[in-house]
């Protein structure tokens, strides 16, 4: 048996006022979605157990069969094995988001979208300007505003905010408060100045942790697998477990991301495999933006150029596939949600009849609940 988990991210919603109540999940044209629910299992999971706040990092930790209460370390973390950053422990890592500030508020968080190349020649702008200023701190690029802040010897207890969280709100409430607060701040009014006259007003550091570790997915599930994504935080969990990533050219995390190459990778690596992870951001970015229209294109580039693809190359192997959210980004608020979100359990060996679709409302009516998220895996997996 082959396994397959798509993850659409973000791409639950709330309902649409302007749409007649429905959601994007519901307005888009998706016949591949609802060919899995037709011949599979559909339900509501919840991926961000309670006390925590909704997010990817802890949400795709769920995805992956990881209670978060036990291994949640902090994003930064995550991205940190990525990027094969290799901290100690006296170290802590942040975030550090390229973003765009103007008249005080939060006016990108993405620096729009700033890309790959303009954002590394910014962190090392930054990374010499701070070398004599604050000689405990590295900076490492990411992808695109995705980066991160290494702080040697350094413990602290703080509360930071993530900048997606305050699209066009105020940012001076907002900055970190607490134990080593003080210096952060210092950071991030420093980088103003350097970062003048590019796409980007200032770093925003978040997210922060000390170094992850966790069991491997084969000594837990006895599977190989890989993982295939534009973001490093999907990278970091897989890595993380053990698992390989899949290097697929022209991913960028966005609406021109290479979605077919993700589904034709991952075909291709489950001839050696059994398992692979495949993580679509676009829904997510367009949730953020605020944009309906965009969050329903990026949910049928889903349908259509990964999963239509998916079907298409499984041919007779005996594959069970699991498409999800893992959280929610209701367009309306901008921001995650800590909502149950449909799945669908999909095994291309057996047949059903089901006229339900893949949206939140009818995954509400079937009675398949999960309440801790992490355990959903168990019921993908089937076991000798």
């Amino acid at each position: 048996m082959k396994y397959i988990v798509v993850i659409g991210d973000g791409m639950s919603d709330w309902p649409l006022p302007t749409h007649q109540n429905q959601t994007p999940l519901s307005l888009a044209r998706a016949p591949s979605f609802d060919h899995l629910v037709k011949n599979g299992e559909l339900g509501l999971t919840c991926n961000t157990p309670e006390g925590f706040i909704p997010g990817s990092d802890v949400a795709n930790l769920s995805i992956f069969g990881y209670d978060p209460a036990q291994y949640y370390f902090g994003r930064a973390p995550i991205e940190a094995v990525s990027q094969g950053i290799d901290l100690k422990p006296t170290d802590m890592i942040f975030r550090a988001n390229l973003v765009s500030v103007k008249d005080g508020k939060m006016d990108d968080f993405t620096a729009n979208h700033i890309p790959s190349e303009a954002a590394r020649s910014l962190i090392e702008k930054l990374n010499t300007a701070f070398k004599s200023r604050f000689p405990q701190i590295e900076l490492f690029a990411g992808s695109s505003y995705r980066n991160l802040c290494v702080i040697h010897n350094f413990d602290a207890e703080m509360k930071t905010v993530a900048p997606h969280d305050i699209t066009g709100q105020d940012v001076a409430p907002h900055y970190p408060l607490g134990k080593g607060a003080v210096l952060i701040n210092e950071i991030m009014e420093a980088s103003k100045p350097i970062l003048a006259d590019s796409p980007a007003t200032q770093l925003w550091l978040w997210g922060q942790g000390k170094k992850m570790t966790i069991p491997s997915f084969f000594d837990k599930y006895g599977l190989t697998g890989g993982v295939i994504s534009a973001v490093d935080l999907i990278k970091g969990i897989g890595l993380a477990a053990g698992l390989s990533v899949i290097d697929v050219p022209g991913l960028t995390g966005f609406m021109d991301t290479n979605f077919v190459g993700k589904a034709t990778y991952a075909l291709e690596a489950l001839k050696t495999t059994d398992i692979v992870f495949i993580h679509v951001e676009a829904p997510d970015e367009a949730g953020h933006m605020g944009d309906v229209d965009l969050k329903v294109k990026a949910i049928e580039h889903v349908d259509h150029d990964v999963v239509k693809t998916l079907l298409a190359g499984i041919n007779g192997q005996a594959v069970r596939l699991l498409l999800l959210p893992d959280h929610a980004t209701p367009v309306q608020i901008k921001t995650h949600a800590n909502d149950r979100v449909p799945y669908v359990i999909y095994d291309n060996s057996k047949q059903g009849n089901s006229s339900l679709r893949f949206t939140e409302v009818d995954a509400g009516t079937t009675g398949h609940r999960y309440e801790k998220g992490h355990e959903l895996m168990d019921r993908l997996i089937v076991r000798s």
